[in-house]
């Protein structure tokens, strides 16, 4: 889908759009089935005089922990983004406060990327902009890193219909 028209500059043209990678789902997802197998082994041993209260008691502490270990995580990630265009860096992130941050292409100094042993394996990774006069900015859990740390430094110090040639090969 991509960033709207309208949060782009005339003329600018999104290179990679994309979400943080789908590991931070594992933990919402266990969460699930934990809260599954919660409601049935309080439903299925609740002794019948506690009812309907311990029903109803049961579905509320159901519905928050959900909240809590589900939705929650799950729309943080929904809600996260990373856009590259042929400009400038666009992070997007927040449910309720949305933030953002905006990094002009022509501010990066250096790119880099780091890798553990669980990110290889899910094929995911951290990508860090260096910048003269601020902090490095950290990209985490970015899919497949080190394709977009091809089409970041091809649109830094190489061609730029390259990059935009390489992310799109890749889809």
């Amino acid at each position: 889908m991509g960033l709207p028209q309208k949060f782009l500059g005339a003329d600018e043209d999104v290179i990679l759009h994309m979400r943080t990678h789908g590991k931070d789902l594992i933990l919402p997802v266990l969460g699930l089935l934990f809260l599954a197998a919660l409601t049935w082994v309080s439903m299925a041993f609740m002794p019948a005089s506690w009812t309907p209260a311990g029903t109803w008691v049961v579905g509320v502490v159901v519905a928050v922990l959900f909240v809590i270990l589900v939705l929650v995580p799950f729309l943080r990630w929904r809600t996260t983004t990373y856009t590259l265009t042929d400009r400038r860096v666009i992070t997007r992130k927040g449910i309720i406060n949305k933030s953002g941050h905006d990094l002009p292409l022509s501010r990066i100094n250096n790119v880099t990327y780091n890798r553990s042993l669980l990110d290889r394996i899910l094929g995911c990774g951290t990508l860090t902009l260096t910048t003269a006069a601020e902090a490095p900015v950290s990209l985490y859990d970015v899919p497949d890193v080190e394709r977009v740390h091809v089409v970041m430094t091809e649109l830094l110090f190489g061609d730029e219909a390259g990059a935009a040639a390489k992310a799109n090969e890749d889809d």
